[in-house]
């Protein structure tokens, strides 16, 4: 609802301030949509399936043998002097914490290594907007998402397509 507000606002006052006979033209577009039929981005996926693959899926193992083994040497408390133990009853929960919450910890660190790989991309049509807008006359250019009407012909999806060169995917004739 704050989104919502704050686009209203400035488009509130993009509409009342400045000279009243400038002349205002507005664009929009959805960036994540730009980006997501980008070439680029399919190559992003099959890095992070390759990074899972080889740097986290195995730290799993490595968490789960190193809590085994350490919970069996706490365990062993005939064997383990205190000081040992202390330290192990120490890390315990570190590991435990870790394996109950993987899911969560896979989530969020390949949530940061793509925002990573995505951040040059995000940062081409960031530029490739600022040129077509230019070229355009433009005088203003918002997220999509921030609009809930707006003509078919203001959409700058196209026209960065173009500039980007990545041809748009088809229309789907099921309408989903």
């Amino acid at each position: 609802m704050k989104k919502f507000l704050t686009a209203v606002a400035l488009v509130m006052s993009v509409f009342f301030a400045g000279d009243a006979g400038a002349q205002m033209k507005i664009g929009y577009i959805k960036i994540d949509d730009m980006v997501a039929i980008m070439p680029e981005t399919q190559k992003i996926d099959s890095l992070l399936e390759r990074f899972q693959a080889d740097s986290i899926n195995p730290r799993y193992a490595q968490i789960v043998a190193l809590y085994q083994y350490k919970d069996s040497v706490y365990r062993d408390s005939l064997k383990t002097p205190a000081v040992v133990r202390k330290q192990i009853e120490d890390e315990l929960p570190s590991l435990i914490y870790q394996i109950q919450n993987w899911q969560q910890i896979v989530n969020q660190t390949l949530e940061g290594k793509q925002n990573e790989f995505l951040a040059p991309l995000y940062r081409k049509v960031y530029d490739a907007i600022k040129v077509v807008a230019k070229e355009k006359g433009y005088t203003h250019v918002m997220s999509k998402d921030a609009l809930l009407i707006a003509p078919d012909g203001d959409d700058m999806i196209g026209l960065v397509a173009a500039k980007l060169k990545v041809p748009l995917p088809k229309p789907n004739p099921g309408g989903k």
